[in-house]
């Protein structure tokens, strides 16, 4: 579904991602992990358009992404989590939802998405009217993902959607991507939570100064010695 061959991506002279190479198949979940500045974001936001590689190949559906433009990215089938959530300010939750939908042009259907998001995320449908911004973090977060949802995706980036968040409502979101991926969403997840993003995980990649370095399923890299004195304290 996605195959990235390649990668670099540079910041004026700094090269943030080295020859990376990693694909996602339809129906995984597939988990990048490592610490700040590994590169993770980077990719991420290569992906989605809003940086453009300084060599390399990234293909979605067999299509070339590098040249289409980041609207054109979502309307192909690929939408993002950003990290920080960056909910709209001075908007109510369901103005929220609605700009998630603004490249589809069916009112039937963004009302069908629309539902299926309260469905999923019941706190929105209660606080729709509210402003945005005096969720809680948690909320937010739910709010940030059912904006992504309301474009139909078939590929949902997630950034560190665990950040900042309390243990309990860490649980949840990640209860919720496990059930967003079982009703058809493959899902490409970056998260410094490595023990709960390997745990969901069908394969993951771990990142090191731009570069991959380990590689496996995500029962493997949880076992194993590397992961486990760099990222889960063992």
């Amino acid at each position: 579904m996605l195959k990235i061959a390649d990668l670099s991506v540079r910041y004026g002279m700094i090269e943030a991602v080295k020859d990376v190479s990693f694909e996602v198949n339809e129906g995984e979940i597939v988990s990048l992990i490592g610490a700040n500045g590994a590169g993770k974001t980077t990719i991420l936001r290569t992906i989605s358009g809003l940086l453009k590689p300084f060599k390399g190949s990234i293909s979605f559906e067999e299509t070339d992404i590098p040249r289409l433009s980041p609207q054109k990215i979502v309307a192909s089938g690929l939408s993002q989590v950003p990290e920080g959530r960056h909910i709209f300010a001075g908007l109510s939750v369901l103005e929220n939802l609605e700009m998630g939908a603004y490249l589809r042009k069916s009112k039937g259907e963004n009302k069908e998405m629309l539902q299926m998001v309260f469905e999923r995320f019941p706190i929105l449908e209660e606080r729709k009217a509210q402003d945005a911004a005096t969720l809680s973090g948690g909320e937010q977060q739910m709010l940030a993902m059912g904006r992504a949802l309301m474009s139909k995706p078939r590929l949902l980036l997630l950034d560190e959607p665990s950040m900042g968040l309390a243990p309990i409502f860490i649980k949840e979101i990640f209860n919720i991507i496990g059930e967003i991926n079982k009703q058809g969403t493959t899902i490409l997840l970056i998260e410094q939570n490595a023990k709960m993003a390997l745990s969901i995980a069908d394969r993951g990649y771990v990142l090191e100064t731009g570069q991959i370095v380990l590689s496996g399923s995500g029962k493997e890299l949880l076992a194993s010695d590397e992961v486990q004195k760099a990222y889960l304290g063992g």
